[in-house]
């Protein structure tokens, strides 16, 4: 006798589930982004306004990492309609590791953005140009596996920070994969604009999520117990 399945259980019911859960945890990061999003999309589109472009990411560091946080929580279940307090639970345990990362991190790149953006001014030759841009994309693909490991663990942000690099080169398919969306990123802001691509921030975080699984096993594995 065939047994009947349960309510919610069904393949539509988990997809919309799955939308329900993308359109909340979008909402709660567009929330939580706003302000820094508004200047941004504000700024005129000339090089000199890189580092204040920057500058505006600020409150994208947490707010990503509290999508990551509640995207991974989510169990798919239609009766599961809790990311929206899952996406502030995320935000209030993590932004506070998160920004001890983010902040330098930004800062960083502000300093290279102000070296590329004067390049002729400051008599940079082209090949330090080249490794500059090569640091730049090294830097956002280490800040991607540290996202992800400062969203669903817990460790010291000196220990994410070593565990970020240390990915880098043994999970050379995240690596990739993380490469991969950070050209479809740039590709999204160049065609359309900043604010296309907040508008797909979430689908972007939980293509993450799904790229980094060798990542997130890899340090369930060998780092928690």
């Amino acid at each position: 006798m065939r047994t009947a399945r349960p309510f919610g259980d069904g393949p539509l019911a988990r997809v919309t589930s799955a939308i329900y859960c993308l359109l909340a945890v979008e909402a709660q990061l567009l929330l939580a982004v706003a302000p820094g999003l508004v200047a941004l999309i504000v700024l005129d589109r000339d090089a000199s306004n890189a580092p204040l472009a920057l500058a505006c990411l600020l409150p994208v560091g947490p707010a990503l990492s509290a999508a990551l946080f509640a995207l991974r929580r989510h169990t798919g279940d239609l009766a599961d309609l809790r990311p929206v307090a899952e996406f502030w639970r995320g935000y209030r345990l993590n932004a506070g590791g998160v920004l001890r990362l983010w902040v330098p991190w930004l800062a960083g790149l502000a300093v290279i953005t102000e070296i590329l953006t004067h390049r002729a001014a400051a008599g940079v030759p082209g090949w330090w140009a080249a490794v500059l841009v090569v640091i730049v994309v090294v830097a956002l693909l280490w800040m991607a596996d540290a996202l992800v490991i400062m969203s669903l663990f817990t460790f010291r942000a000196v220990d994410v920070a070593r565990l970020s690099v240390y990915f880098l080169g043994r999970t050379k398919g995240v690596t990739l994969g993380s490469l991969s969306l950070l050209v479809i990123a740039f590709g999204v802001v160049d065609i359309a604009s900043e604010a296309a691509l907040a508008v797909l921030a979430v689908v972007f975080a939980g293509a993450l999520l799904r790229v980094a699984g060798p990542l997130i096993r890899q340090v369930t594995e060998d780092f928690t117990a």
